[in-house]
């Protein structure tokens, strides 16, 4: 089962979302996708291969995706993942596999990224407020991420580093 559009899986799909705390764009973009892409093509769980997809949004967030109705992913194949993402770090000049940063939209539109302490601070601002548009890299399904990834901070687990 090789890697498909990401449009066609279900909502049920696990899914695992990457954020890189500066934006990627142009060559490194390009890079990224082309080794996630290659990733994915030979990515497999116990020899079985995965049915997968990705997503790239906003020069910042990738989503992977398996469909686990298909095969499930392991704990190793998952590590996979990680580690052709981790490598890429140097050529990206930029992690996307720190799960302590904190993504929100600024009143411009464009998306920052803070430590959990700077975003408590600029909550103490009135810099970010509830209703701050975030980014909850924590959801686990493709239809969390199609419906709940950006949203405001009054009803995602932000909300708790606003008070």
């Amino acid at each position: 089962m090789p890697q498909v559009d990401f449009n066609t899986m279900p909502s049920s799909a696990r899914v695992w979302v990457f954020g890189a705390a500066a934006p990627i764009t142009g060559a490194a973009s390009t890079a990224l996708l082309a080794a996630v892409d290659h990733h994915l093509a030979h990515w497999t769980a116990h020899g079985a291969p995965l049915m997968c997809a990705r997503d790239w949004r906003d020069e910042r967030f990738l989503a992977v995706a398996v469909d686990e109705s298909a095969t499930g992913a392991s704990g190793c194949s998952i590590d996979t993942l990680f580690r052709t993402l981790d490598g890429m770090t140097h050529q990206l000049g930029t992690s996307v596999t720190d799960s302590a940063i904190v993504f929100f939209r600024q009143p411009d539109g464009v998306i920052a990224s803070s430590s959990r302490a700077a975003f408590r601070a600029h909550a103490q601002t009135g810099a970010v407020t509830m209703t701050t548009p975030v980014f909850d890299a924590t959801v686990d399904t493709v239809g969390a991420w199609r419906e709940q990834f950006e949203r405001p901070a009054a009803v995602s687990w932000h909300a708790k580093l606003l008070t």
